[in-house]
């Protein structure tokens, strides 16, 4: 069984990696995120997605698209 500060390191990789392979034209929004996590068998919410971006210095999807 994983810690919870092991589960957290393991969803900001897994956060880090989506939004670096996003499409810069039309970046990935927390609530997309949260369900691409979902997918992936890491149910948290929106806002814990975005607490976590915040951590990373990650900045919302509408600074970091790209034209």
């Amino acid at each position: 069984f994983l810690t919870d500060f092991e589960r957290n390191q393991i969803i900001k990789k897994i956060l880090e990696t989506v939004i670096e392979e996003e499409n810069k034209r039309k970046p990935l929004t927390d609530e997309k995120l949260a369900s691409i996590l979902l997918e992936k068998g890491y149910p948290i919410a929106r806002r814990t997605v975005a607490k976590y971006r915040e951590q990373l210095d990650i900045p919302v999807a509408r600074l970091r698209k790209k034209i």
